[in-house]
């Protein structure tokens, strides 16, 4: 690694003697007016695209949530689960921010019903270890969530109705999927079930799995490159959502299994609540 330096008359390269995650060090610098301009670029708040991940825990009659922030990352989303699965929480599909954030600003969460949410305000920025969570105790009811920033308009909203937490037998006991069945209950061809579910897929999927489901897609040639080019340009969510599930619709039954197959891998929440069934495809 070297570092550029503009000058008048030109540019140089300069030796790294040291670097780190977030640093260069340079023994002997060169100062110019660049190191100024370098030092207001980096102050910046650079935009970033985030995850929203909520875990829900019933304990008699109240209700815990944990509410995940953090800059879209594919490890940290492992990571997050990993811990919330060892602690035997739900997780709550809920949609993620359609605009970026700016890192290192700061948001609060605000939930009308809660009766304590800590901390007070989350700090929007990379980390190494597991990403910060805003944690609200509240009375078994409907959630409604905002997240403001910081000039408080709201960024974020969000309606969880009790229904999609409870049980119907069990409502004071465990977090399940309102009722759902335990396993897929929907019928008809790969085409046919993908087609039924396209609008929650559209509403729910999320940022991060919809990018490693087009990796997926190529790798098993169900796309081409220059197709896969043309949905990753596409900045809304739910319009890069439609785009791939159109696509693959279009391509007949054996990609829509396919498809299928690879959501179950990626996003197992997903795949469960939207009831659809694996489906073999020929090798």
């Amino acid at each position: 690694m070297k570092i550029l330096h503009v000058e008048e008359h030109g540019v140089s390269l300069e030796e790294v003697h040291e670097v780190t995650r977030f640093h260069a060090k340079i023994l002997h610098p060169k100062f110019s007016a660049i190191s100024v301009i370098l030092r207001y670029i980096f102050s910046w708040k650079v935009d970033v695209h985030c995850e929203l991940m909520l875990y829900l825990t019933v304990k008699r009659e109240t209700l815990i949530s944990r509410l995940y922030l953090f800059p879209s990352n594919r490890g940290q989303i492992q990571a997050v689960k990993q811990q919330e699965m060892s602690e035997g929480s739900k997780r709550i599909l809920i949609t993620n921010p359609e605009q970026s954030f700016k890192l290192n600003s700061s948001f609060r969460l605000n939930i009308p019903c809660s009766t304590s949410i800590n901390p007070q305000k989350i700090q929007l920025i990379h980390r190494d270890n597991t990403p910060s969570f805003f944690r609200a105790v509240m009375k078994i009811t409907g959630i409604e969530m905002e997240l403001i920033g910081d000039d408080e308009r709201i960024v974020w909203k969000e309606n969880v109705p009790k229904d999609e937490y409870i049980t119907e037998t069990h409502s004071t006991s465990a977090v399940s999927g309102a009722g759902r069945p335990a396993e897929s209950s929907l019928t008809g061809s790969a085409e046919q079930q993908l087609h039924s579910v396209r609008t929650k897929f559209v509403k729910r999927v999320s940022r991060a799995v919809l990018n490693e489901l087009l990796d997926g897609l190529l790798q098993h040639t169900v796309i081409n490159q220059e197709e896969m080019e043309s949905v990753k340009v596409i900045a809304e969510r739910t319009e890069k959502a439609r785009d791939i599930i159109d696509m693959v619709l279009r391509k007949g039954t054996e990609s829509c299994s396919r498809m299928i197959n690879l959501l179950g891998e990626l996003d197992p929440c997903l795949y469960t609540e939207l009831q659809i069934n694996s489906v073999g495809v020929p090798t």
